[in-house]
This record gives structure tokens, sequence and C-alpha cells, in this order.
């Protein structure tokens, strides 16, 4: 019954009769009426609605898309074709095709089996993964289209029915706390004057709550049954991006009427603080605003994997290197030497004609004839083409697939991963950008719900020149621990001339102890309830105790004004466990300032109309008494006013103005009398801003009746004028009152941070990467967040671009650009000047800056002098904003790119970057649909990055081309016969077997480093962008390796073998024996080096890379054992041929030890005199394997030389605060040694002829 008078006090409060700025409540002009009705029916207005008649929109004209949304990159009728463009666009794969189809010619020196099998299982596979991964977002859309609304059906009847069902001209009913299904035109709230309040976080990042306003005409559409007959036409503007406009009319019961963007609730914006809305839907599915906002899914592909397109290139130029070499041998050999050799049975070239008919047949070849050795040149290109094409090795894209595959899983389960909060993990949508994470470089980082919890938190205020909540920041508690001293008790005086004026109370602060040590401090760290929204700690004023202060009026006025200045509506316990209350209100400040005060001894219970009521706690009679202040007007913040006032008066008929706003905005307003604590409280906004909170100032004022008198008249006035005047004179009436102010004191609020995104901020920082925050909300809470954050600190040189005055006012684009250029270049002409010294640079833009700094011929400019700071913060941003500055960092610094965010309009940064992460922990799920990864929480990005990053690039680096060599070593030791050394099928299992499982292994579990010591030397994850692993040099280097150990095997096989019998019957090798003791030697070097290659050795490596081996001669056994129509001259070529011959083993020994010196003498060489970070990590934990290294003075000593000197993050505020410490302590030495040494005593000592 509490909760359901509360709802309906609440919905009799007519807020239009309230607000005065706000635009929702501005009477229309008559220039304005007719204007919709003159664009509609004009290209781009041509939309119909039927309200309450869906059934008219099944069939043209008036056909529109049912509610269904997609994400997803196919669908049953694309796949197929859009997933072979996608594999075939490998330069790899195109040629694995080639070889296929010419497989089909008996030209090929294989069989079809052994190229067709390795084609289908590498792209089957691909297509397969794309399958997967195109099915989970699938099922999260799923998620999304089946969530359910009440929906009218008819004779006011309302049923719950999926969004993917709705329709244009549904009736819904949408409840408080539930997101709107699809663009609706609000119809009626539970408010009596039709307003509802809309959080539209998912959609521009800000955290205050907009007001919407249904037209007066269907108001009386608030119940159930209303909608039985209701029926009325909409015509409006068509389906289109843009968040901020709508044009529309509807004509309802024989009449028209305006629509205006107040009438419309988007998509992915969520109902607050309103019971309950009716709409009708006017957009669905994609045709609805925040749809039109993104874009699809993009085909991403990583930067190693492009740069694998460059090797296949080199490689394939090997390949025809190689091919041509042997086409040209080939026909040197047929015109010179081949004829002569009798074995052969060639003809003569002059006896060519005198054959008889049985002769010439024996020769007719279409891809050899001797008479014509141009022409078989050129078919032995292509022959040798397919031949080679091992150079290319298939296997590798084999492995790269399921090591993706497998790498993406195993990150999907890692716990340390897993939010117990929100029982959310990390969830990997695509495994193409693996390695990827391991070579960002920039970060472009949502505000809202990505940093932010968007939580307010009241943590400190200053309340008559007196702070309280502790003046200790964390960066000064870090720094006095750094530096193992303790804080000692100062006196800030106001007036230098005077030493006993108002100052800060002093007090002794312990790092050790964190308590106070002469009795001065009221700070405490006592543990009490946990009270949300509410996180102050000092005695001083809890407890009640404020009513021993010695302002006990400034003290009482601080906390009214922080009671009855806002717009927040009282929210009683149903159950009546507790009398506190809850609150609602248009932001999350206001509902942190009504806790405090309800903490603090002043709860505000109760509104109507025109009343606001208090239970406040007198200090005369120590007692808790209910108070009535009449509300007589409310001046509501806006984002130009940039503070809020009410007017009330008390039961004594005293007339206030309580206020509250910018503190630049009160102090221009504050009356010579009102000043008095105007220094001491800027200095407590200093300090507070340092810790990222967000500060208000409050003052009051009072009024005399007379004088309220003549002004309400004046503002009464303003506010019913109808015409673009009308938001001047009003802003006129509000100068004429909010003036001559007296200071009370100023507020800090916490925009609380997601668990550990500071910490996380710091160890990205230290790994070399810089973050960009971008945000739609306004600039002084972007600025805020970026110090709570570390983004920001004091001692850095802010750069801050906006528009002036006159530029703006103009509205010339040519004087805009000007003004922007001119801060930019005298901006980046001090970076250049200053790019030395300690303090770094940041850089703040607004949103109307940004516009002009981003076109063509500014937009380099800007960007220079962005990427030389060491941070940049983007406010005001909308979210084609965000895309296009992603677009823009990614194509200027050619760096690899991450975007993170969690709301709708953080879609287009995330598909625009190289790496897009959506939040899933916190609103909506449009981020997370278009995201590559999602994330439960920011601070998870460090794990993501650090750990899983650099292990999937230094594992993905790896490659080998020994086994194709061997095939065109052989070719030139058979004279470019076109001969082939090995058996089909041993090719075949080469590529998807014998080879492939030790690289996955490595691909999927190698790590040079653990994921502690990855976090403890940060520093380790700049090899990727460094791209150490991947290089040129090292590419070229594994070639080389390739070519060397391909001809150490060919050649010892072959002198070996040539002049020694294989067995004691003197038998020789043929050339199956030889093919199948190089294969054993190829298949024993390529797993050794891979175990070489190993750092982290577990049961699987061992069992992949011996079991391969293994494997190799158990397919030999059973293969060689099958009748000869299958194995062909394979046929006991193990049993009777080789496996019976001693050489044969010593061989393989001696070869494979030969062929691996050349990598073993490389590695011994780099560890012992070019040792990598990592070289030096794992030779330390194995020197000090039998302690704990971590206590060794040489790790402490290489752990701090890894962290990079930063100039962002907790760790470079702390550095930056010791130095400043360390200089005030050099300053107070001098002044000492001064005093000492001035001293008369001191004089008289040195003076002494004593002495």
């Amino acid at each position: 019954m509490a909760a359901a008078s509360s709802r309906k006090r609440k919905g009799k409060i007519r807020w239009s009769k309230l607000y005065s700025f706000a635009a929702c409540f501005r009477p229309l002009t008559s220039e304005e009426r007719p204007a919709a009705r003159e664009l509609i029916g004009r290209p781009g207005f041509s939309r119909v609605v039927f309200c309450n008649e869906p059934h008219l929109h099944k069939r043209k004209p008036y056909k529109y898309p049912y509610n269904y949304i997609s994400t997803t990159k196919y669908n049953v009728l694309t796949f197929l074709p859009r997933a072979l463009f996608e594999q075939f666009r490998r330069v790899a794969n195109f040629y694995f095709l080639l070889a296929a189809i010419f497989s089909l010619f008996s030209l090929a020196p294989f069989s079809r089996a052994s190229l067709i099998a390795p084609l289908v299982f590498v792209v089957g596979i691909s297509m397969l993964k794309e399958a997967v991964e195109d099915w989970h977002r699938f099922l999260q859309d799923l998620d999304v289209n089946n969530r359910t609304v009440k929906t009218h059906i008819s004779n006011g009847v309302f049923v719950d029915k999926l969004w993917k069902e709705l329709r244009v001209g549904d009736v819904v009913k949408v409840n408080k706390g539930e997101y709107f299904p699809s663009d609706l035109l609000l119809l009626s709230s539970s408010y009596e004057d039709g307003v509802c309040y809309v959080e539209t976080m998912n959609l521009d990042g800000e955290t205050n709550l907009k007001i919407k306003r249904c037209l007066e005409a269907s108001l009386c559409l608030n119940e159930d049954e209303e909608f039985s007959k209701f029926k009325a036409t909409v015509h409006c503007e068509d389906p289109n991006p843009n968040l901020y406009t709508f044009v529309g009319n509807i004509e309802f019961e024989k009449e028209s009427y305006p629509l205006s963007p107040s009438q419309l609730l988007l998509r992915d914006s969520k109902l607050r603080n309103t019971d309950y809305i009716y709409g009708v839907v006017i957009f669905s599915g994609h045709d609805t605003k925040a749809v039109r906002n993104s874009t699809r899914s993009p085909s991403k592909r990583s930067w190693i994997e492009r740069k694998m397109d460059h090797i296949i290139y080199i490689l394939f130029s090997m390949l025809v290197l190689v091919s041509l070499v042997s086409s040209f041998g080939s026909l040197l050999y047929l015109r010179q030497d081949m004829v002569d050799w009798w074995y052969l049975q060639l003809p003569d070239d002059n006896k060519v004609n005198d054959l008889d008919d049985s002769n010439s047949e024996k020769y007719d070849d279409r891809f050899f004839n001797p008479s014509k050795p141009v022409q078989s040149a050129g078919l032995q290109f292509i022959r040798a083409l397919i031949l080679y094409g091992y150079l290319i090795p298939i296997s590798l894209y084999v492995s790269i697939e399921v090591v993706k595959v497998l790498q993406t899983m195993l990150i999907n389960k890692d716990i340390e991963l897993y939010d117990d909060v929100t029982c959310k993990s990390v969830q990997a949508r695509t495994s193409n950008l693996n390695e990827e994470l391991g070579q960002v470089e920039m970060i472009l980082s949502d505000k809202t719900g990505t940093l932010t919890c968007n939580q307010m938190e009241f943590r400190k205020c200053s309340i008559a020149g007196l702070s309280y909540g502790g003046d200790i920041t964390e960066v000064d508690l870090a720094a006095s621990m750094r530096m193992n001293t303790d804080f000692e008790p100062f006196e800030f005086s106001i007036d230098e001339t005077d030493g006993a004026t108002r100052s800060f109370e002093p007090f002794e602060f312990s790092v050790s102890s964190f308590s106070a040590q002469n009795g001065n401090a009221r700070l405490t760290q006592t543990e009490g309830p946990v009270i949300k929204g509410f996180n102050f700690r000092d005695d001083r004023l809890t407890n009640k105790n404020w009513i021993h202060g010695s302002n006990l009026f400034d003290i009482t006025m601080f906390f009214r004004v922080m009671a009855l200045c806002h717009t927040g509506i009282p929210l009683e316990d149903d159950n009546h466990k507790t009398d506190k209350l809850s609150y609602e209100a248009e932001s999350p400040e206001e509902v942190s300032f009504l806790i405090a005060s309800q903490e603090f001894g002043f709860q505000f219970c109760r509104r109507t109309q025109s009343l606001m009521v208090l239970k406040e706690f007198d200090p005369s009679s120590m007692k808790e008494v209910e108070r009535e202040y009449k509300l007589l007007n409310l001046l509501e913040f806006s984002s130009s006013r940039k503070r809020m006032s009410v007017i009330v008066s008390n039961e004594d008929g005293q007339i206030f103005l309580l206020c509250k706003g910018a503190d630049s905005i009160i102090f221009d307003r504050l009356a010579d009398n009102g000043k008095a604590y105007e220094q001491a409280t800027t200095m407590h906004l200093s300090s507070y801003a340092e810790d990222g909170l967000r500060t208000l100032a409050f003052a009051f004022r009072t009024i005399e009746a007379a004088e309220y008198e003549s002004w309400n008249t004046i503002f009464t006035q303003a506010k019913a004028t109808i015409g673009p005047e009308r938001e001047e004179l009003l802003e006129q009436a509000s100068e004429m009152i909010e003036k001559d102010l007296i200071l009370l004191g100023v507020v800090a609020v916490e925009d609380k941070l997601q668990k550990g995104v500071p910490e996380c901020i710091d160890k990205l920082a230290q790994a070399g990467l810089k973050i960009w925050l971008l945000t739609g909300d306004k600039r002084e809470t972007a600025i805020n967040i970026g110090f709570a954050c570390s983004l920001l600190r004091q001692d850095m040189k802010q750069f801050h671009l906006s528009l002036s005055r006159d530029a703006e006012s103009n509205n010339q684009v040519k004087d805009m650009k000007e003004d922007i250029l001119q801060q930019i270049e005298s901006s980046y002409k001090m970076v250049c000047e200053e790019r030395n010294k300690e303090a770094p640079f940041g850089l703040v833009i607004d949103g109307k800056a940004l516009e002009i700094a981003l076109r063509g011929d500014v937009k380099n400019e800007f960007l220079q002098l962005a990427v030389n700071c060491a941070s940049v913060i983007c406010c005001r941003v909308s979210p084609k904003q965000k895309a296009l500055i992603t677009r823009l960092v990614k194509q200027y610094t050619g760096k690899t790119t991450l975007a993170i965010g969690d709301g709708a309009n953080d879609v287009g940064m995330i598909q625009e970057a190289d790496i897009g992460v959506g939040i899933s922990g916190m609103e909506g799920m449009q981020a997370v649909m278009a995201s590559d990864l999602s994330l439960p929480q920011f601070r998870f990005l460090e794990r993501l990055l650090i750990v899983h990053g650099h292990w999937c690039y230094q594992r993905i680096s790896k490659m080998n081309v020994a086994f194709g060599l061997t095939l065109f070593y052989y070719e030139l030791y058979t004279s470019f016969s076109g001969e082939v050394l090995y058996d089909d099928w041993y090719m075949t299992m080469f590529n998807v077997m014998l080879t492939s499982l030790p690289v996955i292994a490595l691909g999927v579990l190698e790590q040079d480093v653990s994921s502690d010591i990855c976090l403890q030397f940060p520093a380790l994850y700049q090899q990727g962008p460094r791209n150490v692993h991947f290089s040129w040099s090292r590419i070229i280097g594994w070639i080389l390796n390739g070519v060397v150990s391909s001809l150490v095997i060919f050649l010892a096989n072959i002198y070996i073998l040539s002049p020694t019998a294989m067995r004691e019957n003197g038998f020789v090798a043929d050339i199956d024996s030889l093919g199948a003791i190089t294969y054993t030697c190829i298949i024993w070097t390529v797993n050794c080096q891979i175990a070489l290659i190993t750092s982290h050795f577990t049961w699987i490596q061992h069992l992949s890379i011996w079991g391969s081996i293994l494997l190799w001669y158990i397919f030999l056994l059973v293969y060689d054992a099958l009748p000869p129509n299958f194995s062909g001259n394979a046929f006991q070529v193990l049993v009777e041929g080789i496996g019976s011959a001693p050489l044969y083993w010593m061989i393989t020994v001696l070869v494979v030890v030969v062929s691996l010196l050349p990598y073993f003498i490389h590695i011994v060489i780099q560890r012992s005199y070019f040792p990598m970070d990592d070289h030096i990590i794992q030779e330390m934990e194995q020197c000090y394997k039998k302690y704990d290294v971590r206590d060794n003075e040489m790790w402490v000593r290489e752990q701090r030389n890894s962290q990079r000197s930063t100039r962002i993050g907790f760790s470079a505020r702390v550095d930056a605060k010791i130095l400043s410490f360390n200089q005030q302590l050099q300053q107070k030495k001098l002044s000492i040694y001064r005093s000492v040494t001035n001293s008369p005593i001191y004089r008289s000592i040195t003076a002494s002829p004593f002495s």
C-alpha cells in the first residue's frame, strides 16, 4: 500500500508546471506548427503508420519489416558464396585451388586425392570455424529478439509478445527498468502530464536522464482499457540514423498535431523513474535509429595474417624460381645431353623422320616430346609448380586455423577472466584476431559503463572553509608508502598576513597506522554498514556530530541545499524494514546528495506539486522534527546554465534561493559578503579534482517578499512567452534572481570506477600502450574521470581545444577552422619546445571543435598534436565521431588499435578498430553483438592483452619449409626428370597429421613465461608492437633455416646411401627406400626442432612431438603391409626394405643431429650474447629454482627495469608526487640550514677563537 501510495503521489506531480528550460515543455510557435505538414509527403518524409492497426502493415505499400534484428555475417543463402570468397581471398588457398584443378589432368606428379584432400580439409575447417562463430552471434541475437513486452491485441487486453514479432503500429506498454523494444511514439505515462524519464546512456553515453513528454491530446490514454477503440495515423520521416531529430504529425480524433523528438523513445534506451509508459511502434527492426547507426559486422584480418600473404608471395616467388630452374634445366638437358643417354631410348634428332609408325606411336606423349623441347620445358614448368607446391605449406594453414580455434577456447575458459558479480566471462566472438591482441598500441575507450559504473558516491565535502572526508589523496598515500615516510601536520593559512585565519584543520597522518596522532583529525576507517551512494568517513559530521561545529548555521543551510535543491522523488520501503528511504532523480549525483543528506540528519521524505517535506535533526532540541517548505519556483539544470536553483519558503515565511552548480558559475555570482570561504574552498576543490572527484558548489541567498513578487511576475511572463525569444527572456529572469549568493561550500562525489580500472590502466601504460578516452559526456565530467583513472595528473600540461565564442557565434566554417588551427599550432609548438622536460602533455577537445579538427585540411595537424600527447580526452562526441576518430587514428599512425565500449553509441568505433571489444556486464547488448571480443569488465583487458595477447603473438611466429625444398634438390640430382621422391600418401600425411599436431600443441600451449611473470614484467608485451618475433629478418631466418636443414638432410642421405649397400646381401637403396629414409629424417628434424623451440613443456607437447614420430612408423608399417594395389612401390618398404638395415637407423640419428646443429648453435649464441627479455627471465627462473626467485635482488632490479617510463597511470602520478615531495624536502632542508647558519648562536660559535 505504501509503495502504491508513493506511486500515486508521484503520478500526480505535474513536472510541466515546474520545469522552465526543458525543450519538451516549450510551447510550439505558430511558425513551427505547420513546418511538419510542409515536409510530410516529400522525399524522406513518406512514412505512414496506422496506430493500433498493425495488420495494415502486412501488405504493400505500407509493409515494414518485423522487429527482428541480426548482427550475423552470414545467413543460410549467403554462407556458402561469402565464406568461399573469404577463404580464397587468401593467396595460399587460391594457389592450392589452382594446384587441385591441375591435378585433374595427367600432367600432375601427384594423385588427385593428395592435392584435393588437404585443400578441402583446410577450407572446410576454416568455414566450419566461421560457421560456429556466426552461430554464436545468432544465439546472442536470439536472446535479444526473444525478449518480451506487453502488447495490445484487442479490447484493451495486453499480452506478452516477443520483440521480434512486433510490427509497426503495435501499441506496447513498457514498465520501469525495461528497454524500449523499438522506436516508439510516446502516448502517455504514469505521470498525469505525460512525462517520462529515459536513460540514453546506451546510445550517447550520457548519465543524466532525458525528459520526454507526450502530446496533451493523448494524455487520456493512461489505462489499458482506453486502447480498445484507439485509432490514429502518423505521417513522419523515413528511417534514418539521426538520433536527435524527428519530424512528423499525428492525426487523432480528426485533429492533426505536430510531433518532435520529445515524443520519440529510441530502441536500446531504458525507462527510468517512471512506472510505465504506453507507446506505438514507429520504426522497427533494422529501421530503428540505433540499428541504423551500426553497420554490418566487418570481416577483419589480423596484421600477421595479412603479412602471411606477403610471405606467401615470397615463397611463391621461390616456387616460380625453382620451377623456372627445373624448366630451363630440363630444356638444356633435353637439347644437349639427354639424346646421348642410350638407356632412355630417345630418338636422334636426325632420325626422327625415319622412325616407323610403331616407334613414333611409342613417343606420342602430350607432355614430353623430345622433338619439341620448348613445349616440353613449358609443361615441365607447370609440373614443377605442382611438384614443389609444398614450399607453400598447406599444413601451416591447417595448423593455424586449428590453433586459433583452440586458443579462443582457452581464452574463453580462463578462470581469471570470469566475473563473479555478473557471472560472465570473456567471450571471443572471432578467432581471426588472437595474435592481434599481442600487437595493440592504441586503446580508444568509452567512459560511461566502460570505465565507470554509472554509480555516484558521496565522498568529501567542504563546509564553511573546512574540508571533511579526508585530505589525503590516494596518490599521496602511495607516494608516502614508497618513500617510507609519514605525513606531518601542515596548516595552510588563507591570509598570509594573518596566520590565525581560517585553514584546514591540521592533523598528522601515519602511513603505518592510518590513524590520527594527536586527536585533531576526525578521519576514521571504522567499518560500518555499506550504504550505496554514501562512502563518507569523518566523525566530525557523521553520527550527528556536526551539531558541535563552530559554524552551525552554515552547516545547516549546506545540508538544506543538499536536501531541497533537486528534482528527486522519495520511494518508501514496501516492508518498512528501515526508516531509510531510497530515491529517484534525473541524475545519479542528485540521488547521492539525497542519500548523504539523509545520513546527516536531513531526510527528504515527501513532495507534492508545491510542497517539499524534510525530517530535520534540530540541534536545539536534539530531536528530529518535520518541516515543510513551499516550492515556489524551480530553475532546473541545463548544460548551458550549469546550475540549478529552487526558491522555497519555510514555515516562518522566509524565502530562500538555494543554488548548486559548477564552481566557476557560482563564484561569479557571489555577493561581496558571501566570499568568506572562497579561497579555502578553492584549495579544497583542487585537492578533490586531483582525486578525480566531481564537484558542485552550494550557495544560498535570502529574498525579501517584495523582491520575489516583482521577480516572479517577470519570470511568469517569460515562461508564458511563445517564440524564439522565450529562452533569452527566461535566462535574463534567472540572472536577475541568481545573484548576490553566499557561498556555503562544495560537495565532491565520485563517479565510481569499475573495479580494477586504475590498476588496469597503470599496467597497460607500463606495457607501452596509449589510451584515448572518447565520451559523450561533458568536458568537466570527462576531466574528472581522467584524473580518477590517472589518464591525467596535476603536473600535466593540458591543451583544451574548443571553439571560441566569437567563432561559434559567427557560425562560419572558415572562421572556426582558423580558430581551431591556431590553437593546434600553438599547442604543437609548445610540445616541440618542451618535449624533453618531465611534465607530460594532455589534450582535451570537445565535440564541436572535434568536428572541425577532423575535416580534411585540419585533421593531419590535429592528429600530429594528439599522438604526441600522453593522453587524449574527447568529450561530447557523437557515435559517428567516435568511429571517424578510430579510423583516422588507425590510418594516420598505422598502429594496431583496440576500441572498447558498452553501448550502442560505441558500435561504430568497435567495428572500425582493428580489434573491437564490448563490455557485457553493463548496459544493453548492441556493443557486444558488434564486437570481436566481449569482456565482463574493463579490468580484464589487462590479462587479455598482456598475458593472452603476448602468448598468442609469440606462438604464431614459427614456420618451416624444409619438406618442399628436398623435392627440388632431388629434381636437380635427377637432371630435372620430374620424378617424385615421396609416395603420394606420405605427402598427404605430412600436411594433415605428422607435423600438424606438434605445431598445434606449440601454438596453443607454448608459454615463453608464465602469466604471473607477464603481469610482473609488462614491458615484455612490447615484443608484439615492435614485431620482434615476426619481423622480416626473423622470417628470412626461418626460411634460411629450412633451406639449410633440407640441404643437409638431402645431401647426407644421397652421399651416404649412393656408394653404400643398404643390407648385407649387397642391395642398394632404390628411390622408394631413399624417399622413405629422407622422409623419416624430415619428420624427426621438424619435430625435434619444435622441441628446441618449446619453452613450456606439458604432457601434451611430449605426446604430440614424440607421438607424431611414432605415428610415422605406425603409418609406414600399416601402409606398406597393404596390397600393392594400394601401397604401390611402398609395399613392404619398412619390414623388408629399410627397417632391417642398421644403416637406416644410423643415418636417421646422424642426419637429424647435423641438420639441427645450425639452429642449436644459433640459439646458444643468441641466449649467451644477445639475449631477449624473456630469455633473461627464463634463465633467472632456472638459476634460482630452489629459492623464491622473487625475493632475489636481481629479480627486483630487472622487474623495475622492465617497467617502461610512463606518463600516465597511477604509478606515473606516484612518481611525480615523490619527485614533488623530494623537492619540498630539499627546500625544507635548505630553509633549516639557512635559519641555523643565520642564527646568532651559530655565528657566535663559528666566530669563537676556540672553534
